[in-house]
């Protein structure tokens, strides 16, 4: 709080420090609003941090630079490993009762979507948020173990599920196959043709081929070209798959799950779905029944369906969703879909709000959450605008009300400048290993790495 204790502005609390927090953040910042970002993980970042794909060296280095920008901005505060919600250190009533002029939950979909099919209890079923975060070292998950078999079924067709094929094909070499069950066909698929460069190595083209051609009459039905699709989805010339990584990636088209099939002893052995066709209809396509299923000899299933909210922070939610202003009218829109909605009561919660994938989870990536984030503030903004400013006293007592109760609550709560020391402590673990990057696996190793530097510091 040095250097700033004399000037006033309001106090706004963010729940979350991943891009849509931070982005906020700066953003609130640069308008002379003093912001306090807690995050259950000691390290900010939130998935720019622990969901992109381990080997993308260069894209984490740059959010990494801007995030660290962000925070060292004098109206920012941040305190990391400090849970807020039913089940945290700290409650939403906690963070009201500090005199707090808005609240905003960016603390992302850390809730899991699930089908609720019959067998999803068995050993081998993996929800794809839960293994990126254990690849990308992320406290628990890091420590973690998952039953990963020789035959994998991925359920979905997005840029998650490209990640999770890249993950098993290439770093992953006890994986004999990949199979992507996807619901709707071939035309629909919902990843960028960018991170699909990831797998192609590995994709077996000839069953790509004959697996389209078997859907021929299905898309022709809905006026899709089957060869077009063939021309541009496979390749005669693909690109050479990495040494020593044998595996192979095929897809099943127009198949929903309906069951997972398991061994006596509780164990993956299968999936059975149901073989779909397209229905066009009003302009929009979708995939319904045919009645008919098969069965897919598997080892394991992973689902990368999408998340949900953590419905324990506290908020207004329904169907794994946050709940804002319904029915607004197109004036109001802007700014309803931010403001969070209290069904009970019948009316929108006194300053509070959410943004980026808290609002709308599994919505794009850094750069949507970026922009998400930055609406939504133009939203809270307006609404500072009508509450009186705090005196420059008002603001620091508040300041260290909040840093009082951090410190009397969450066990250990780390700092801005305690980042710095984790990141230098990483920085020197890499260069000994001689890695390109390196990440303590437990919360436990990064706060010895912490406590490690500032003794060495003095």
């Amino acid at each position: 709080m040095e250097g700033v204790v004399g000037q006033s502005g309001h106090l706004v609390g963010i729940i979350g420090a991943g891009p849509a927090g931070l982005y906020a953040a700066q953003k609130l910042s640069e308008a002379g609003v003093y912001v306090v970002l807690f995050n259950q993980d000691i390290k900010p970042g939130g998935l720019a941090e622990y969901g992109i794909f381990p080997t993308k060296y260069k894209m984490k280095e740059g959010l990494r630079k801007q995030f660290r920008r962000i925070l060292a901005h004098p109206r920012v505060e941040y305190y990391g490993n400090c849970r807020v919600g039913e089940k945290g250190a700290l409650t939403l009533d906690d963070l009201h009762a500090l005199g707090l002029d808005a609240l905003i939950c960016a603390a992302g979909a850390q809730g899991t979507k699930s089908l609720g099919l019959p067998g999803e209890e068995a050993v081998g079923v993996v929800h794809a948020k839960d293994l990126v975060y254990h690849y990308n070292r992320l406290p628990p998950f890091s420590q973690q173990q998952f039953a990963i078999g020789k035959r994998v079924a991925i359920v979905g067709m997005g840029n998650v599920m490209i990640d999770i094929a890249h993950y098993l094909l290439q770093l992953r070499h006890d994986v004999a196959e990949v199979i992507v069950v996807a619901r709707r066909g071939p035309a629909e698929r919902r990843y960028d043709a960018k991170e699909y460069t990831y797998v192609e190595p590995f994709v077996d083209q000839t069953a790509l081929r004959h697996e389209i051609e078997r859907l021929r009459p299905h898309l022709a039905a809905v006026g899709q070209d089957t060869t077009a699709l063939i021309a541009a989805m496979t390749t005669a010339t693909p690109p050479a798959r990495p040494a020593g990584a044998p595996g192979r990636l095929v897809f099943r088209f127009l198949a929903s799950p309906v069951e997972i099939l398991s061994t006596p002893d509780g164990r993956v052995c299968g999936l059975r779905v149901e073989e779909n066709r397209l229905v066009l209809h009003n302009e929009t396509l979708t995939a319904r029944g045919t009645g008919t299923y098969m069965e897919i000899p598997l080892d394991s299933v992973i689902f990368a369906i999408g998340d949900c909210v953590d419905e324990t922070i506290g908020l207004p939610y329904a169907h794994g969703t946050f709940l804002t202003k319904p029915d607004a009218s197109t004036a109001e829109q802007a700014s309803a879909v931010y403001q969070v909605y209290d069904p009970i009561r019948h009316r929108v919660l006194d300053h509070t709000y959410v943004v980026g994938w808290s609002r709308q989870a599994s919505d794009g990536l850094v750069g949507k959450a970026k922009q998400d984030a930055e609406r939504g503030v133009d939203t809270v903004l307006r609404e500072l605008a009508t509450v009186p400013t705090p005196t420059a006293r008002v603001v620091a007592a508040r300041r260290q009300a909040v840093q009082r109760l951090v410190e009397e609550r969450c066990g250990y709560p780390v700092t801005r400048e305690d980042i710095t020391l984790l990141e230098g402590a990483e920085q020197h673990m890499a260069t000994q290993a001689q890695l390109a990057d390196y990440k303590f696996d437990s919360n436990e190793a990064m706060i010895k790495a912490i406590n490690s530097r500032k003794i060495a510091r003095g």
